[in-house]
């Protein structure tokens, strides 16, 4: 009768954890939400810094959820469905049970990114029920540093104003085609513009912009909590690139991030060397792998 209503329960699918089942966390759920994402605070900065500003693991008004799941009424894993699927502290033979709830929930998801092993197995998952990847980034290094850069920061880098945003949207939407392959204007330029007048008002917004208004470099400090922040968007504009100036930035950066909180981390595609290398000139470590499935 159970699988007939819950159809991705463990007796649905070969191979998964025998009697763990899948549900939407609400407010009560919380607390031990927060107790899992806890066990990797780096790796699970996106949630966590959702659970910092929302204080609940209830849906949102935006209409995401957070997936749980439950062995024996404890929490096992779980997964940010919004946008994109996020896991978190899921082992991947739970992947199965997972992705049939998220596809069961009728929405469609631009990505899942995370720790490589669980996003993987949540895309051959979704392949299955067919969701066809647009691409697949199987290695992408998750690095951090904790303590100052070891290169002097470029002190030319500051927080972005709202009096700029006419010069730092071009340049963040200039990056996300550069990384996604499609404009970020898609969906509707309103939604994105809101993301980065959100990011410049909450002052995570880092950008250095030149005597001639054009913005030379910028990132953002896409996920924020008391432990870890994680960089996004990082984007030297063309003109300037190749002259040796990123890692001096990125140091600044980690000056900014570390004001916020101790550890500073961001995960890169395995085949950017160019970026790789300047992020271990300023000190970041590799600390885990994430991978990215674009839909």
């Amino acid at each position: 009768m159970l699988s007939r209503v819950a159809p991705w329960l463990a007796s649905r699918r070969d191979g998964a954890a025998a009697g763990a089942a899948v549900r939407v966390l609400g407010d009560s759920d919380t607390g031990a939400l927060l107790d899992l994402a806890r066990q990797d605070a780096v790796a699970n900065v996106f949630l966590l810094s959702h659970l910092e500003s929302a204080g609940t693991a209830s849906p949102t008004a935006g209409g995401a959820s957070i997936l749980g799941v439950f062995d024996g009424g404890t929490l096992v894993g779980a997964c940010w469905a919004g946008a994109n699927l996020v896991p978190v502290q899921l082992e991947p033979e739970l992947a199965g049970l997972v992705a049939a709830a998220a596809h069961n929930s009728g929405r469609r998801y631009a990505s899942i990114f995370g720790p490589a092993a669980t996003v993987l197995a949540l895309h051959a998952a979704m392949e299955e029920l067919g969701h066809s990847a647009q691409e697949i980034r199987a290695e992408q290094p998750l690095l951090a540093i904790s303590g100052p850069p070891l290169i002097e920061p470029d002190p030319a880098l500051g927080r972005g104003q709202l009096a700029d945003f006419d010069r730092i949207l071009p340049a963040c939407a200039a990056m996300f085609e550069e990384e996604v392959g499609y404009s970020p204007y898609l969906g509707g330029r309103e939604y994105y513009s809101r993301r980065v007048k959100g990011l410049i008002r909450a002052g995570h917004s880092l950008v250095h912009i030149g005597a001639d208004g054009e913005v030379v470099f910028k990132a953002e400090l896409g996920a924020v909590t008391a432990d870890a922040t994680q960089v996004q968007g990082v984007w030297m504009n063309p003109a300037f690139r190749g002259q040796g100036r990123s890692a001096g930035y990125m140091a600044a950066v980690v000056v900014f991030a570390q004001t916020l909180a101790p550890v500073t981390s961001l995960y890169v595609n395995d085949f950017n060397s160019r970026a790789r290398a300047s992020y271990e000139r300023v000190g970041f470590h590799q600390v885990g792998t994430f991978a990215t499935v674009l839909f």
